[in-house]
Formats: C-alpha cells, structure tokens, sequence
C-alpha cells in the first residue's frame, strides 16, 4: 500500500472538486445576490487549501499506483468529498443544517440518491439549490472519471481509478484504446445529454435556472428538485414526458450510447441483450401501474397514464422524481416500485440499483440450473446475445447477490433495532442502497424526521451503493492489507 500515492492523488481530486463545485455556485450566489458568496468562499478556501496541503507534502513521491491503492484512493475519496461537500451547507445562514443533516444532504447529493432533509425548496437560495443539482451532475458518471482524464497529465496513471470505479459486472472494455480517451469519450456524451435535456426542459416551459438544475438530475439519475414537489410544482405533461425520455435514456450504458454515436446507428441498441431486456422491465412496469391504476379509479385514463408511466420510469432507474405521491397508490404498487429500483438501470449508465445485466444472469443461471434437472449431462452455457458468458463471471454475479441481500438484512436490522417501523427501514434501506432517494411511510416525502444514528447509517448504504459494495468491502479483508 502506497500512502504517499493516496495522499497526493486525494489531494488533486479534492482541488480538482472545489474548483468544479463551488466557482459555478458563486457565479449563481452574485447573479442572483442571494448573500451565499461567503459561503462558497470559505468552503473552496479550506476544501482547496487541504486538497494542496496533501498535494505539496507528496508530490516528490515516484511510486506507481496499484489496484490495491486505486479501491482506497476511490473509497476514500467519496467519504471525504461527501465530508467536504457539505460545506457550503453548514456555513449557510439561510439553510442552518446540523452537521448530521449536512453530511447526509452532501452524501445524497454525491451518490445520486436524492434523500432530502430538507423543505421549504421553493424559498431558499438558488446558490444552495444550484450547488445540490451540480453535486449530482458531478457524482454521475463519477467525477473519478473526470480525474482520469487529468490525472495522466500530472504524472498519474488512471486505470486503477477507472476499475474500482466503474460499476457492473464487466469493468476493462474501453471504448476507445488510451484510458484518458475513454473518460473524455463519455463525459462528451454524458455533457450532450445534459445540455439536450436542459434545452428540451427550456422549451417546454421550465425557467432557465430550473431547467438546468433540472437536467443536471434528470441526466445523473439523482432526482434532486428545486421545488418541494418536485416534477408536479410544473404541472406539465409535456416536462413530464421529456423527463421520461432522457431518464430512460441516462439509465443505459454509456458506452453503448458512445458506441451507437460512432456507428451512426440506432441498430447497436436493438442488438444489446440489456438493454432489450431494461426495455422489456420498463414497459411491463408501466404498463401494469398504468391498468391499476386506472382499474381502481385512482387516476382518469391521461392521469393513469402520465403518473404510471413517469412513476414506474423514474423509481426503476432510480431516480427519485415525483408527480404524485407514489406510496399512498393502492394495493402492492408501492412496493413493487420499490423491488423494481433493487435492478436498478444499466451497467455503465449513471443509475444505481444492482444493474439489469446481474438480473438477466442470474435469470440465465437459473434457466440453465432448471434445464440441468431435465439433462444432468448435458452441457448447457449462459449467453448474452451470441456471447457465452464464463462461469467466473456467473460466480461473481451471484456472489455480489449474496453479499448484497446480506448487507440489506444488516442494515435492515440495523434500523429496525433504532426504533424504526418495519416499512420505513425497509424502504429507507432499499432506497439509499440503491441509490433512489423516496422511500415509504416515514420517508415517503423526506428524511428530515428520522433520527440522526439512522442518517448516518443511511449514509453508509448511499456510499456502499455508489460503490457497488465490494469497492468498500475489500477494504475491511485483512489480505487488502498485507504486503
């Protein structure tokens, strides 16, 4: 283990986070003149001046980086910028959050979960709500991504980064051949995309402010809003159906969006096992939330409609937006919701959950363990496409499973053990763990109530999602840490 190297690539990252973070929300604080300048001041001066200080100590260090180094480098690095991100929310007169809240906020904000413990959206400082969507744009596609861009320039390699930051079961396919290439390839796309939304939101009637703030959460799958009610403050179908459009899109693999961008060619979509199969749970999804909620007179049918389809996009990708209030809908729909952010969106895109291509192995695995029944000698594979998938892969794949319904339980029993009822810990877990942000019950509209032992729990499960868990796990293995 290289500390030296640690210590000078944490300090980098972090410098590199407070020019990205606060100099746009300062820019915001004076057009706006929301008195919040001071704020994003204080915390670039001490956020930068500690990202420096480590830098200067060990910039003299020649050691390489190794994979071992870059899981604690990406660990440590969400933990601390979830610390320093909050910043600006304990030096702010207006919001006055406590530490525990701050770091929550900060911790959301990062993981692209989208829990709140805030309220009164419509009345704070558009610095304030300008620097939570940001935090979300940022920890999107991993500002770790960003840095291996960078990072090559100043003398630092970037592959062990990119591998204990990269999510899915199948982390070295490059998409073009030199690394850094391969960050800037999919910032390009994921900045498109951003813009795109931002300009579709503006036409379609959104302020500019909230149209940017907006597509920062909509395209990062965070689910952040500057209003308390979130997509139902606008009233419109037509902002809701852009919304589901991009929140569909922002929950495939970026690298296949790069992918069908270089062939010019909506056809490599069409010939990807995930995403048919993403597409077929969105579909199947909608369409039943849509006939109950039509059948039981919930909704008329455009309301059905607009609220099941946007509903039933929005939590299965894990975002997190709202247009009504989704856990009062009858029979088990909440919960189903709440199951179908556990698969979550693509490997490779900006959403959380356990990934669609898991779920379609493990459904795979399990075909194949029923047909084994039938032909114990036979010799029968698991394919993507036309692909056969290795059996180490299939392993790692039910490994992950294990240990991530095992890490639900814990938690779980955690929270319950704190005094929480049963549906409000279920729900609160499964929505920090996957990287949701709504839950049920207690937390169906915030997490402002719950006690502060539970926040910081809750914290945990954000940063074991954000990190697919193992990235975190391995770090507590005494082998991580022998020579």
């Amino acid at each position: 283990m290289h500390l030296s190297v640690v210590s000078r690539i944490l300090g980098v990252l972090l410098m590199l986070f407070s020019l990205l973070a606060y100099l746009p929300s300062m820019l915001v604080s004076v057009i706006y003149q929301d008195e919040e300048l001071s704020s994003f001041v204080s915390s670039l001066m001490i956020t930068f001046g500690i990202g420096l200080s480590l830098w200067i100590l060990t910039w003299r260090s020649k050691e390489e980086m190794r994979t071992r180094d870059g899981f604690l480098v990406v660990t440590l690095f969400w933990t601390v910028l979830g610390t320093f991100g909050s910043l600006p929310f304990l030096f702010s007169a207006d919001v006055g959050m406590s530490m525990t809240d701050a770091v929550f906020e900060s911790f959301s904000g990062l993981t692209t979960t989208g829990a709140t413990v805030l309220t009164g959206l419509d009345f704070m400082p558009q610095s304030i709500l300008f620097y939570r969507q940001q935090l979300q744009w940022l920890g999107g596609m991993g500002i770790v991504a960003l840095a291996v861009a960078v990072l090559p320039m100043l003398g630092i390699g970037g592959m062990q980064l990119y591998r204990a930051e990269s999510p899915g079961p199948v982390k070295n396919d490059n998409l073009v051949p030199r690394l850094a290439e391969t960050a800037k390839a999919l910032w390009y796309i994921y900045m498109g995309l951003t813009v795109a939304c931002a300009l579709a939101y503006w036409s379609a009637g959104m302020s500019l402010f909230d149209a940017i703030c907006h597509s920062f959460a909509t395209v990062a799958i965070g689910g952040f809003s500057t209003h308390d009610a979130s997509m139902a403050y606008f009233d419109s179908n037509t902002i809701n159906m852009i919304a589901v459009f991009f929140m569909f899109l922002a929950g495939i693999n970026f690298a296949l969006h790069f992918t069908a961008w270089r062939h010019r060619s909506i056809s490599q979509y069409l010939k990807d096992p995930e995403t048919i199969f993403y597409t077929v749970i969105l579909v199947s999804l909608a369409l039943f939330t849509i006939l109950v909620l039509y059948m039981t007179d919930t909704y008329g049918l455009q309301g059905a409609f607009v609220h099941g389809l946007f509903q039933s996009v929005s939590i299965a990708t894990t975002t997190g937006f709202t247009t009504a209030e989704f856990s009062a809908w009858p029979y088990a729909l909440p919960y189903l919701l709440i199951y179908a952010s556990i698969v979550g969106a693509c490997a490779g895109s900006t959403g959380g959950g356990m990934k669609v291509i898991r779920i379609l192995l493990i459904f795979k695995q399990g075909l194949r363990e029923i047909k084994r029944l039938i032909h114990p000698n036979a010799v029968i594979t698991v394919k993507l496409g036309r692909k056969m998938v290795p059996d180490r892969v299939i392993e790692a794949v039910w490994g992950f499973f294990a240990v991530y319904v095992l890490v639900y339980l814990v938690l779980l029993i955690v929270l319950l053990a704190m005094g929480m009822d049963v549906v409000t810990a279920f729900s609160a877990v499964g929505a920090c763990l996957n990287n949701l942000g709504p839950g049920l019950e207690a937390v169906a509209a915030n997490y402002a109530d719950i006690s502060d032992p539970a926040k910081w729990v809750l914290c945990l499960a954000m940063l074991l999602g954000r990190l697919e868990i193992f990235t975190l796990l391995v770090l507590f293995m005494p082998m991580f840490w022998r020579r």
